[in-house]
């Protein structure tokens, strides 16, 4: 029998546990990590899994196709889940599970492997991508199925295991790093009343510790897809860095959610998205200068089922590749500069301009050159109004001073 097995490694707890606990079980385990901009020691993790039981590691660079094919499809979309999370590690789970898919064909492996516990969101998001890509894949989740309960004891197996793992007691926090942004969970944010400590965050300053000057950044978009900053022309990971960057050391970034997960709980989630959230800001800003109101409007209602899609692991759908094409028919206008300042955690608009602007300022003025005709007005709210006219008349009879 075939037993051969893909993992989804990160070189944290969970799956270098994984790898022992698999190898106990007679799998020999090839682990396949995906770089996706996480700045992770590869060579530390390749030795790691090696010595854990690992036959084989893979590592590949996925950064260009992860910001080309699926950040900038979410950015183009404004997806924004519950108001508060740019979607990160939502992203990443349907590029990683391609990932595993290909791998697996490539080392004629009849299995693959992920390190999701049975209560998390990223269990859906692995199988039903692994499932619609291939459906003759068997899938391995250990964490739903072994007998370690929580982290405590897997830490446990780990130290009786001379598996070498950064977590520690001290620090348990769950951490997922990419590109796009970091997701931390577990360990005393657990507490939802509990103010997290600063040590965990990744990529942005505090508001003490944020640069005392505010700080300015101009992203040009070409069809809705950012290419400048500054003024100079960017690739999409490069100007993704420098961007996160500026607006982390101005405290631009980070989100403390209570989520309802797909499953069905709420957690609490940190989360922290430097480079997000003045793309996300700018393009919306860009779209409200060159977008008719109705479309505009309308594409606010698909964010959020765009959102949802990506949360719920569905991005390999019909509907999600139908939105896609619409989504894509609104971007053909979004193309200009945006102006942003960013200062001690805010991000504000303070400027934007586009060739395909609709803004007309000799409409919009109330000054000289104003060619907005006024006495239109008049019929216009009659019209309007005269489905309701009289409508409640008589309502507030004898209470004087109401109407």
């Amino acid at each position: 029998m075939n037993k051969k097995a893909v993992l989804a490694y990160s070189g944290g707890l969970d799956t270098s546990v994984i790898i022992k606990w698999l190898s106990k079980k007679g799998y020999e385990v090839i682990a396949y990590m995906a770089d996706l901009g996480q700045e992770a020691d590869f060579d530390t993790y390749k030795k790691r899994a090696i010595k854990t039981g690992a036959a084989k590691v893979i590592v590949e660079d996925l950064k260009n196709e992860f910001v080309k094919d699926f950040v900038f499809k979410s950015l183009k979309a404004n997806a924004i889940y519950e108001s508060g999370y740019l979607l990160a590690t939502a992203l990443s789970r349907p590029i990683i599970a391609k990932g595993l898919v290909k791998t697996a064909r490539r080392e004629n492996a009849a299995f693959v492997a992920h390190g999701c516990t049975g209560k998390g969101n990223d269990q859906v998001r692995f199988e039903v991508t692994i499932r619609a890509l291939n459906p003759n894949l068997q899938i391995l989740a250990p964490a739903r199925e072994w007998e370690l309960k929580t982290r405590s004891e897997e830490m446990e197996y780990a130290k009786k295991n001379n598996i070498p793992v950064d977590t520690t007691k001290k620090k348990p926090y769950s951490i997922d790093v990419n590109l796009w942004g970091v997701s931390i969970e577990s360990g005393k944010l657990e507490d939802p009343y509990y103010e997290p400590d600063e040590e965990i965050y990744q990529l942005t300053k505090g508001i003490d510790k944020a640069k005392a000057q505010a700080s300015y950044a101009e992203v040009e978009f070409k069809s809705g897809i950012p290419v400048g900053l500054n003024g100079r022309a960017a690739g999409c990971v490069s100007l993704i860095s420098k961007l996160a960057k500026i607006a982390g050391d101005a405290g631009v970034g980070r989100s403390d959610m209570i989520e309802n997960r797909l499953v069905g709980i709420k957690s609490r989630e940190i989360y922290e998205a430097p480079a997000g959230w003045p793309l996300y800001i700018a393009h919306k800003a860009l779209e409200s200068l060159v977008l008719d109101r109705e479309t505009l409007h309308f594409k606010d209602l698909v964010a959020a089922k765009y959102a949802e899609l990506i949360y719920y692991g569905l991005w390999y759908t019909p509907l999600k590749e139908a939105l896609d094409r619409f989504i894509d028919d609104t971007q053909k206008r979004v193309s200009g500069v945006v102006r942003l300042k960013l200062h001690k955690g805010n991000c504000v608009v303070v400027g934007r301009k586009s060739p395909n602007s609709l803004y007309k300022k000799e409409l919009a003025t109330y000054e000289k050159g104003d060619i907005f005709d006024h006495s239109l007005a008049k019929g216009f709210i009659e019209i309007w109004g005269l489905p309701y006219k009289g409508l409640y008349k008589g309502l507030y009879k004898g209470q004087e001073g109401v109407v």
